[in-house]
């Protein structure tokens, strides 16, 4: 699969998902993993939130998880917010998870991880705020 670029292929990935897990999830409302995911949240997405710091609370009304590999449901997109030198780690643990897309967040993208992905057969959307294309797209 490719790296995703055009509002088509955006599109697309945004209307045929049902669950993202949002890696990175902060508590604190100025934060943007909080209400990214808020917005993203009321398109009506099931969301699954990721950060081991939080792991057991509830946020948005969600209970965090330790990892993205507990979470019991199927993933259709991985929303990462998370350091670039951090996103190896998450995206090892995504493949063994199982997702279709991985979406770098802004400031999130390492592109040594994105080709990985890509030659593995994952979709790919970088640098572009979930938020912001579910709001222009949806």
């Amino acid at each position: 699969m490719p790296l995703l670029t055009t509002d088509e292929e955006i599109r697309n990935v945004l209307k045929s998902s049902k669950t993202v897990a949002v890696i990175g999830i902060s508590p604190e409302p100025h934060k943007p993993s909080y209400f990214v995911t808020e917005v993203v949240k009321s398109y009506g997405f099931k969301i699954y939130l990721v950060n081991p710091k939080y792991e057991g609370q509830i946020i948005l009304g969600e209970k965090v998880y330790k990892s993205i590999l507990d979470i019991p449901d199927e993933i259709d997109i991985v929303d990462v917010f998370r350091r670039p030198a951090d996103v190896g780690y998450t995206a090892e643990e995504a493949i063994k998870k199982g997702f279709k897309t991985f979406w770098f967040q802004p400031q999130t993208y390492n592109e040594e991880v994105a080709k990985m992905l890509i030659e593995k057969g994952f979709n790919v959307v970088a640098n572009k705020c979930m938020k912001v294309e579910c709001q222009r797209l949806l």
